[in-house]
């Protein structure tokens, strides 16, 4: 069969190692995928399939430091994953049979007890055979904190079988964020870099795996394992099987361009995700053990973790480049076209590097011309009017009613903060004046995100909205013109302590930052139970801690990767925040499990990233030519692509529709699944259709206000940047202080009617 395309030249830093006890490992695997019944009668597998696919050799180079025993039973672990896949493809997938593939999942986590004392069901066929006895041979090495995140990871990478199945079925391709969102938990490479630290010896320390580093590690990983899987498995799974979860298939759709054009973008991603990987490990690492005083052996741990990942990436490279089941010009003997890999010595003989003389080497012109891109953009650029899509509005926008009593109310609150002075001490430090609290009018953003609130709500939500606007602004002009991130860490650490669990007072405060957030947090927190507020306090500092690596990025000049800011932009904008908040105000009917579902997060998602993405829109001009900065979408857009202002814009406001839509897809066929599945009652349903009109008021009012507010348009960046003698001032306002730069986009936080959480 003629190839697609032609393989890209990839980007492959490190040597990949083959561990010397390969051949063990393979005699071993296949002994062990017969007693567990996956070869003859299985209908799925031959011995010649998993000898040709040689999971043994891919565990080998992926795992090339660990031990004879490890290195089996990783090995069966990998026979098992990808048998499932299969079995899954071939008694589901093909006949889109969603019920039965559900009946078959759900009983699968029952094989993996935190404790083996608990027990176990009888196994009814090969996978569930193989995943008990895996378990079981693994877990006593582990602690039941890795056996936690482990069991999560398996079971979101076996159910999230059913979004692909459902795809199918829509015979619906995913847009880009979405995909690389799903492909994480179906793809399985979380659940393989568990297995890294079971392999390596190399048990992250509970403290700091949820810790962004961590999971900014674990998630580059990740996208990279996918998608040169998606590269490699492209002919195999969309011209045979009928796949639509392909990232070349998605960018084919989503870009309207040629396979190779898509293909070399997906080398691209792929690229600046092993990019991304290198720089958390490089200066993220360090702070993360100070902040969490790990002591020396935690240290090297974590490090081992990081080198067993590394390993890992440049090994499945390597696999790729010679096994039979992917697309890599190899002939019907399995062997790679081309010139031959050479291997001096015999294969594990020293665990010597596998010379990839077909690729090259180890970097490209193009990674290196993207890295560079990345460091080098120049501030303060002229770019002129931001320029505005024909935006399509969700929801007709309406407003609440008490908006011009809420536009006095949050004017006098700044005042008693502080926020509308230079703060003392710190010179350059008066962001805000009366008048552009004003113009921002961030009521009239509160009135449009919850037409139907209270005087009271609605003047809640008014000084959130300008607390986080006033924060997001301070940050890059103080702490970011001095390069103080010393100081921006001390303020966030202050400001977590505005916020107490048990609500008793919090220490004085000496900062307009902290007396805002001490007073809202007394007033929104007040009502909730225990537990919602811990949640709401944890979504406020991921807002906080999200803007120390702004400071970041703009310290370092550095454009960021594009997934990791569509995934930190959330944050910066604080939308996690509100839908926690959100969320709270509808009670206790809903179960956990349905906000966890991968349903539910996609769609808060889609909805959450609309939102950011009118903001870069309207804030390009604000932003790029008078601000310096580097976080906005189009940048990141222009950075990856290499491509002009008008051609950025045009693809985000693609994926912001393809959002949109992804949103309106979501509710109108995933969420009744869902709701079915887990016989969620009527009282439920109706208070998450109540939630789900409140994300389309949500949408439409920041759209309104991004159009009717005095914060983007290039009149009001003009006034807002001239010198004080060339400002126009409207009658009756007071004198403005020296201009500073206003800082990175707005935080918009919408606070709807919180409820008493038991």
């Amino acid at each position: 069969m003629t190839q697609p395309f032609q393989l890209p030249d990839f980007y492959t830093p490190y040597p990949a190692r083959l561990n010397p006890h390969l051949e063990a490992a393979r005699t071993h695997s296949r002994q062990w995928a017969r007693g567990m019944n996956m070869l003859e009668g299985s209908g799925i597998w031959e011995q010649r399939d998993l000898d040709a696919h040689d999971y043994a050799l891919l565990c080998a180079y992926t795992h090339p430091d660990c031990g004879a025993d490890e290195l089996a039973l990783v090995t069966d672990w990998y026979v098992w994953v990808f048998f499932f896949d299969d079995h899954f493809l071939e008694t589901f997938k093909r006949s889109g049979d969603r019920a039965g593939g559900k009946a078959y999942l759900d009983r699968l986590p029952a094989f993996m007890p935190m404790d083996l004392a608990d027990g176990m069901p009888e196994p009814t066929n090969p996978v569930e055979a193989g995943l008990a006895d895996l378990w079981t041979r693994t877990v006593p090495a582990m602690s039941v904190k890795w056996r936690e995140r482990f069991a999560e990871s398996t079971v979101n990478l076996l159910n999230e079988s059913l979004w692909e199945l459902s795809n199918i079925n829509a015979h619906r391709v995913a847009n880009p964020v979405e995909y690389i969102e799903m492909r994480r938990k179906v793809g399985g490479a979380p659940w393989s870099a568990g297995l890294v630290e079971y392999a390596a010896g190399a048990e992250i320390p509970h403290r700091v795996a949820a810790s962004r580093p961590l999971r900014v590690l674990r998630d580059a990983f990740s996208d990279a394992v996918h998608l040169r899987n998606d590269i490699f498995s492209y002919q195999r799974e969309v011209e045979d099987e009928g796949e639509l979860s392909n990232g070349i298939l998605v960018l084919e759709r989503f870009l309207d361009c040629s396979t190779q054009e898509a293909a070399e973008a997906v080398n691209d991603l792929l690229t600046s995700r092993l990019q991304q990987f290198e720089h958390t490990a490089l200066t993220e690492l360090e702070p993360l053990f100070a902040e969490h005083a790990l002591g020396p052996e935690e240290r090297a741990r974590v490090l081992a973790y990081v080198k067993g990942l590394q390993d890992w990436q440049s090994g499945g490279q390597e696999w790729h480049m010679v096994s039979s089941r992917y697309m890599n010009g190899a002939g019907e003997d399995g062997a790679p076209a081309g010139p031959p890999r050479f291997f001096s010595l015999p294969l594990g003989s020293l665990g010597l590097s596998a010379l990839n003389v077909t690729q090259g080497a180890p970097t490209t012109a193009r990674a290196e011309a993207a890295r560079a891109r990345t460091f080098t953009h120049v501030p303060f650029q002229k770019v002129g009017p931001s320029r505005l899509p024909d935006f399509r509005q969700p929801l007709p926008a309406t407003l609440c009613p008490h908006l011009d009593t809420a536009r006095r109310t949050v004017v006098e609150w700044a005042h008693r903060m502080g926020i509308l002075e230079e703060q003392p001490g710190i010179p350059g430090s008066g962001v805000w004046t009366e008048e552009k609290i004003i113009d921002y009018d961030l009521p009239l953003c509160a009135a449009g995100l919850d037409p139907d609130a209270t005087q009271e709500e609605l003047d809640l939500s008014s000084a959130w909205l300008a607390w986080g606007t006033y924060g997001d602004d301070y940050y890059p002009v103080v702490f970011g013109r001095r390069g103080d991130l010393a100081g921006a860490r001390a303020m966030d650490e202050r400001l977590a302590a505005c916020m107490p669990l048990d609500l008793s007072a919090p220490p004085p405060t000496t900062h307009a930052l902290e007396r805002g957030l001490a007073d809202l947090w007394q007033r929104t927190a007040g009502p909730m139970g225990e537990a919602g507020r811990r949640r709401f306090r944890d979504a406020v500092r991921a807002m906080t801690r999200s803007w120390l690596w702004e400071l970041d990025n703009m310290l370092q000049n550095r454009i960021p990767d594009p997934v990791d800011y569509i995934e930190m932009r959330r944050r910066t904008f604080g939308s996690e925040m509100t839908l926690t908040l959100s969320r709270l105000g509808h009670g206790n009917t809903v179960p956990d499990e349905i906000y966890e579902s991968g349903p539910w997060r996609a769609m808060e998602n889609a909805v959450m990233d609309y939102a950011c993405l009118i903001n870069d829109v309207f804030s390009y001009q604000k932003e790029i030519e008078y601000e310096g900065e580097v976080h906005n979408a189009i940048l990141v857009v222009q950075n990856f692509f290499d491509v002009d202002y008008p051609t950025a814009l045009r693809i985000v406001d693609d994926l912001m529709n393809s959002r949109l839509e992804q949103f309106e897809h979501i509710v109108a066929n995933e969420l009744p699944v869902l709701y079915d599945d887990f016989g969620l009652p009527a009282e439920a349903r109706r208070d998450l259709a109540t939630y789900i009109t409140e994300l389309g008021d949500w949408m439409s009012g920041i759209l309104r206000w991004h159009y009717d507010c005095r914060r983007y348009t290039e009149a009001d960046l003009i006034r807002h940047h001239a010198p004080e003698a060339q400002r126009p001032r409207p009658a009756g306002t007071a004198a403005w202080r020296p201009p500073v730069p206003t800082g990175i986009g707005t935080s918009s936080l919408r606070v709807p009617r919180p409820a008493p959480v038991s």
